[in-house]
């Protein structure tokens, strides 16, 4: 375990943001698929670099020390207050 960590500690955000992109897509910058297994351990880096190194706060992230974040439907609706989720012109409908 100590040498994740190692591995967590020394990893460029560049790096972070590729394995993302792949847990997020399924493949690798050149296309090709990850395998099950390499999704999983992907992931697993992803979230360990997300709880160690981001102060996430959005619903469903992953909070310092490893807690998912998990905001109750008031607080969504506090923090989307007076945003519109999508704007339309009536001759687009």
């Amino acid at each position: 375990m100590n040498d994740i960590n190692n591995v967590i500690d020394q990893m460029p955000e560049d790096v972070y943001l590729r394995l993302l992109s792949a847990t997020e897509l399924g493949k690798w910058e050149d296309g090709s698929l990850l395998t099950e297994t390499q999704r999983e351990h992907t992931m697993q880096v992803v979230m360990l670099y997300q709880s160690r190194k981001l102060n996430q706060t959005d619903h469903f992230t992953i909070a310092q020390g490893g807690a998912i974040n998990e905001l109750s439907k008031s607080e969504l609706k506090k923090q989307f207050k007076g945003e519109p989720i999508a704007e339309f012109k009536v001759q687009d409908l």
